[in-house]
């Protein structure tokens, strides 16, 4: 998501801290996976769990040139290449390697292109959940980190991940945060709502509100 506002120096030392801790967390929780795990599918629709953590080093592991390379064999388009790049990728890496990607690369300064360090911080901590909650690991993101991206959500990211939240009010039941000001509240938990504004899809029963029904059916 994209920061409203230019983080000052020491947000910025403690949006560094958070990235590496994330990263090298889930480095040692993709290390106890099981073997079936990586096959399994991810919350990324089309992507196993062994693509998306392949997909979440892309950004170390390939130059700007490379990168603009696949775009243009994509023909432009960002998802054609991200795709082809994650499949590509967790066909040439062990899950071994694809794990040490991110632990070795737990302080490198790659951000999106849009966003910079909390956008950079929601890459690794949805495409975390994108693996644990699929797998049913449950596990919960740090308050401090969690708090940062929920803070960062701006309607420049929702759009971009195509999430309408015309009329919605996001609330979260287990912290003092809330985003919108329409006139139907949808409640879960905070890591739920966050999915949500990332452009998951959510099973029945983890939002509750008359227009939950929009954010789920997986």
């Amino acid at each position: 998501m994209q920061s409203a506002t230019k983080p000052t120096a020491d947000e910025q030392a403690v949006l560094k801290a958070a990235i590496a801790a994330e990263r090298r967390e889930l480095a040692d929780l993709f290390d106890a996976l099981r073997a079936d795990d990586w096959h399994a599918p991810s919350l990324c629709t089309g992507w196993t769990v062994r693509e998306v953590v392949a997909h979440m080093s892309m950004g170390f592991r390939l130059s700007l040139p490379t990168v603009l390379s696949e775009l243009l064999k994509a023909r432009g388009s960002l998802h054609r290449m991200t795709d082809r790049v994650a499949r590509r990728d967790a066909a040439a890496h062990t899950t071994v390697q694809l794990s040490a990607f991110l632990r070795d690369h737990a302080h490198h300064p790659w951000t999106p292109p849009v966003g910079g360090l909390p956008a950079a911080l929601g890459h690794d901590v949805v495409h975390g959940l994108d693996v644990t909650d699929a797998l049913g690991l449950g596990r919960s993101v740090p308050d401090d980190r969690l708090r940062i991206l929920l803070d960062a959500i701006q309607p420049r990211g929702l759009k971009f991940f195509g999430v309408d939240l015309t009329g919605i009010r996001l609330c979260a039941e287990d912290t003092d945060w809330s985003y919108g000001s329409g006139a139907d509240p949808v409640y879960g938990a905070a890591q739920d709502l966050l999915l949500l504004a990332f452009g998951r899809r959510l099973p029945p029963g983890r939002l509750r509100g008359k227009a939950a029904g929009r954010f789920t059916g997986r």
